[in-house]
């Protein structure tokens, strides 16, 4: 777009767009890593996190969520 030199603004629409699509996706992300990773690790699954303790669960909740939303 810039190369066609288009209209700041249509350019700055796009850039707001991108940023949009990529906030849902980490949500999307980060669910499933809390669904999956934190929380539905199964005794036959092999994971390299192994969270015993409802503690070291929400640890890694706090963790993952303040390097989603910096």
């Amino acid at each position: 777009m810039i190369e066609e030199e288009r209209y700041c603004v249509d350019i700055l629409t796009q850039v707001s767009a991108l940023r949009a699509a990529l906030d849902q996706f980490g949500v999307v992300v980060l669910g499933q890593h809390i669904e999956g990773c934190v929380y539905g690790n199964s005794a036959e699954e092999a994971h390299p996190h192994d969270y015993v303790t409802k503690e070291q669960r929400m640890a890694e909740v706090r963790t993952t969520l303040n390097r989603f939303l910096k």
